[in-house]
């Protein structure tokens, strides 16, 4: 199993044009500098040890970690994973699945759990949604969307993440009152967003849910270089609302 996770970690990494995706791409670059051999093997002995099982098969909270957890999270786009790991620390009863397709930020976040020693947190090195798929019904008690790419051109919005489509897979999986965060600081995206969800029945807004970082959320690596070039970010803590009768 440990040879299969890491054979299909580097096949989902990788930007083989061989292997199609059948959804639009909404996230950039795959790869970034060549990783050192010393950060290859941290990668490779972390897809090993903590990647979602490959394959299509549904998705079990109660086998999916080594221990029985209270509750699933899911983080999509984690980036250098300064966050997700952060959130695994402070809540350690908690299990947490992190998709991400940036090679440079899964060795990141290997290297980060691999010093923490932590075994709340199951990555997925590929587009989130085919692994939306594999959840169940209602088992998402939280969800973060941090500074997903705002793909700014106009010919590119199509490849916006947040989308009508996309929220009908997210409410599909968030259980009825489950949190989802949305952070973005590109002012133009975010009028997007709340457009988006908005016209979207599943989710609201509560009053004071739009603003600051919350103080449970550590300060990301891209929010850090956003906020000194200038750019404040801002958060918006939807929920998911329960489905009519």
């Amino acid at each position: 199993m440990r040879e299969l996770a890491v054979r299909f970690a580097r096949s989902a990494m990788s930007d083989d044009p061989s292997q199609p995706s059948p959804f639009l791409r909404s996230y950039g670059r795959r790869r970034g500098r060549k990783l050192s051999e010393n950060r290859m093997r941290t990668l490779d002995g972390g897809l090993a040890r903590w990647s979602v099982p490959p394959g299509d098969a549904p998705l079990d909270r109660r086998t999916l970690f080594a221990r029985p957890l209270d509750a699933l999270w899911l983080e999509i786009g984690f980036g250098g994973g300064e966050h997700l790991a952060a959130q695994a620390a402070a809540n350690p009863d908690v299990g947490l699945i992190g998709c991400e397709p940036f090679v440079d930020g899964v060795a990141a976040l290997c290297a980060r759990l691999d010093a923490a020693g932590r075994d709340n947190v199951r990555i997925w090195p590929d587009d989130a949604r085919p692994l939306i798929a594999r959840l169940p019904d209602g088992s998402v008690a939280r969800a973060f969307i941090l500074f997903p790419d705002p793909w700014p051109k106009a010919r590119h919005h199509k490849r916006r993440l947040i989308q009508a489509d996309f929220l009908d897979l997210l409410a599909r999986v968030l259980a009825p009152g489950a949190e989802l965060r949305v952070a973005t600081d590109d002012p133009a995206y975010l009028e997007h967003i709340v457009a988006v969800f908005a016209a979207h029945p599943a989710f609201a807004l509560p009053a004071g849910a739009e603003g600051r970082r919350p103080a449970d959320a550590p300060e990301t690596r891209y929010e850090a270089k956003a906020r000194a070039a200038g750019r404040s970010g801002t958060y918006l803590r939807y929920r998911r609302l329960a489905p009519s009768a």
